[in-house]
């Protein structure tokens, strides 16, 4: 699955919970709708779907929650070399497998993963094997 297949997997998965959110909020039920459209919202602003975080965002408002708008880099801003090793590491290979591979330092394989997982929202290796 490459990226472009990966964010829409996510942004079909994620389009439930503003709904939902907004179903509560019209209910009178504004802190369980808070959550589900802060988690929309959060998820749609980490891979750059804007309208539809925008479209969580003024919900979020409604319930009278003050929300910042974010400037997060899409999914596809990954640098050559973060997606090299992101790939890598999808495919199971350790920090030091990297390294060998890319003749850099295990440690500059640990900072790049750093910044993969900070981008596309993931806290774990398992995580980044299902988002891409």
């Amino acid at each position: 699955m490459d990226a472009e297949q990966a964010v829409g997997c996510l942004i079909s998965s994620t389009q439930a919970r503003p709904m939902y959110g907004e179903w509560l909020r019209r209910h009178n039920r504004r802190q369980e709708g808070r959550a589900q459209l802060r988690s929309a919202y959060d998820a749609f602003s980490r891979i750059g779907a804007d309208g539809f975080a925008e479209r969580a965002r003024r919900e979020l408002l409604a319930t009278g929650e003050t929300v910042r708008r974010r400037a997060v880099a899409p999914v596809t801003e990954l640098t050559s070399q973060e997606a090299q090793i992101a790939g890598l590491a999808r495919d199971g290979h350790t920090n030091a497998e990297i390294a060998a591979q890319m003749f850099i330092s295990p440690r500059t394989v640990e900072w790049h993963l750093g910044n993969v997982f900070s981008k596309l929202g993931v806290r774990s290796r398992r995580q980044l094997r299902a988002l891409l």
